[in-house]
């Protein structure tokens, strides 16, 4: 199971892409029409091999609308994980009781989204991209990028992102049920991917859910920490806080 992509929402995505690309040079790859059917527009940015997309929604009854709302203003929204069968998790999920609220099935990329009522409050999407490749590969295929992400590749001392964090009112408890259902291991209040990391924590605003953490792995995080100074952007505990998020620049896994 890979950390492959994690989305962010805000009333407007365009100063949150240029703040992105201020602080690690981030350039958006891609703006994807399909989803329009969520009443959304997007903007989707390679970090190393994983992405950040930021979605805003564009209709009032849009479920992207009430998640604003209800935290508060920006946040972070939803994680999407890249795996090797999909369809199994699906199988196994929606066969414990857990809502699959969409799904795509074609020859080369599946996905299905869970509702976040059974992810602790964070909208959920388990994919899989089938082309012959290893779901491992670093820069393999990612259809939610467009064809030509690596055209829009960050510069090469962004690496990736690492990890996440969650806020919830029991955060060990929480851990286990994700540990359970991407059938992963738990350590105390982490969950550990096979590439990636995500972090429960006792909760930061009013709502108690949701992702208030992405870790990006670069070269240099205190460069990182300056950019983000020199711009204006708020800086906090070593994170930059963009589109009501902790993005924080750590040193890649030994």
């Amino acid at each position: 199971m890979r950390l492959r992509q994690i989305a962010l929402v805000a009333h407007d995505l365009e100063p949150v892409v240029r703040d992105l690309n201020a602080v690690f040079g981030l350039r958006v790859a891609f703006r994807d029409a399909a989803v329009g059917v969520f009443g959304l527009v997007n903007a989707v940015m390679p970090v190393g091999g994983e992405f950040l997309e930021v979605v805003q929604p564009v209709k009032a009854d849009a479920s992207a609308a009430r998640y604003l709302k209800r935290r508060g203003g920006d946040a972070g929204y939803m994680l999407i994980f890249q795996s090797s069968d999909a369809l199994a998790h699906r199988k196994r999920l929606t066969g414990q009781g857990i809502r699959s609220i969409a799904q795509h099935d074609t020859p080369d990329y599946t996905f299905t989204h869970f509702h976040p009522g059974d992810f602790g409050g964070v909208l959920t999407s388990i994919d899989m991209v089938d082309d012959g490749g290893s779901w491992r590969e670093p820069a393999g295929k990612w259809p939610p990028a467009g064809k030509s992400w690596k055209d829009a590749r960050a510069p090469d001392d962004v690496l990736g992102i690492t990890g996440a964090t969650v806020q919830a009112r029991e955060p060990e408890k929480t851990a286990q049920h994700w540990a359970d259902l991407l059938e992963v291991e738990r350590r105390g209040d982490t969950v550990a991917l096979d590439m990636g990391v995500l972090r429960f924590v006792h909760p930061i605003d009013a709502d108690g859910t949701g992702v208030v953490g992405i870790d990006i792995a670069v070269r240099n995080p205190a460069a990182v920490l300056d950019r983000a100074k020199t711009n204006g952007i708020p800086v906090k505990n070593d994170a930059v806080w963009v589109c009501g998020t902790a993005l924080r620049p750590v040193f890649p896994p030994a």
